[in-house]
């Protein structure tokens, strides 16, 4: 059997069509196209049906999908066990994406412990939207994913998602912008500038539910998809920011900005998401541990706290 039309097999089958795995393995689609019909000849059956403009599994496409997982996943955890492999002298490549929504002072802080073990570590970040970090999960480009949200129910992978920890948000203003904003908090977000998480992000969606809840109705001054560019924008005072409030101090030293106020009610939540099941990467072990004993270990307390 060729390997490599199996996994071509798997990536349409995954994506759904033949464009869009052309896309993700930057392969012309008429080769991809031709892969699968050798395969389809090898086997000696047909595996995928027309579905409208996309394709479908038939029965027998369905069975060879499990096979493929699983040779694949097989496959995966070969390359983890060598990589792993205590190598003399040897430096230990870690390859980590990080998903957009995740603010960069969270991300340096989990991957942080990965570069204190006793053997040297190259640690290689990707930043991109989650969908595109999990396509290169799935191909074994990278060996972690950091997300601020578990797998999506329609992403087809074959991964894990491993609970970093919980914390609430604390919202920040430069001191000219706290100075003009009176009153007890949460009541003091009412009619002031705003710069919201992108509509989309796992955060962005809490914060908005919380919001209508509590009948504010701040001024949107901005939406931002990189938490970095919101920060900068609230360091000079155009709005109001949301932050992590287990990076409280952190924040308000950087960006010269102070808290307003925080809630426990809106949760920011951060995965690590793997192709291990059971986590053996030393990287990975190490990112996990420190997250749960050490960054995420204060109990996650349902009050709010103003100032």
């Amino acid at each position: 059997m060729n390997y490599k039309h199996l996994h071509y097999f798997l990536q349409v089958a995954r994506l759904g069509g033949v464009l869009r795995a052309s896309e993700r393995l930057h392969v012309a689609p008429q080769t991809i196209s031709a892969q699968i019909r050798s395969l389809e000849e090898a086997l000696g059956m047909a595996l995928f049906a027309k579905s409208g403009r996309g394709l479908a599994l038939t029965d027998a496409g369905r069975m060879v999908l499990g096979y493929a997982e699983a040779i694949f996943s097989m496959g995966a955890e070969l390359e983890e066990a060598i990589r792993d492999h205590p190598r003399q002298g040897k430096l230990l490549e870690f390859r980590v994406g990080v998903a957009d929504a995740v603010p960069k002072t969270i991300a340096c802080r989990l991957i942080e412990p990965a570069t204190q073990l006793p053997e040297p570590v190259r640690i290689v970040c990707r930043e991109w939207k989650l969908d595109m970090l999990l396509g290169e999960l799935a191909l074994h480009r990278l060996d972690l994913v950091i997300a601020d949200a578990p797998i999506p129910s329609d992403v087809s992978v074959s991964a894990f998602n491993h609970h970093l920890g919980s914390c609430g948000v604390s919202f920040f203003a430069a001191p000219g912008l706290l100075e003009s904003r009176g009153g007890r908090f949460p009541a003091n977000l009412d009619g002031a500038p705003l710069v919201m998480p992108a509509e989309d992000s796992a955060v962005g969606k809490r914060l908005r539910n919380w919001l209508h809840a509590h009948s504010l109705r701040p001024r949107v001054v901005a939406e931002c998809d990189d938490s970095a560019l919101a920060k900068e924008f609230g360091r000079r005072g155009m709005g109001v920011f949301v932050g992590p409030t287990v990076l409280e101090r952190d924040i308000e030293k950087q960006y010269g900005v102070r808290v307003l106020g925080a809630t426990y009610d809106v949760v920011e939540e951060f995965f690590a998401i793997s192709v291990e099941r059971r986590i053996t990467h030393p990287c990975v072990t190490a990112i996990t541990e420190a997250a749960r004993n050490e960054l995420f270990a204060t109990p996650l307390r349902r009050r709010q706290r103003g100032r």
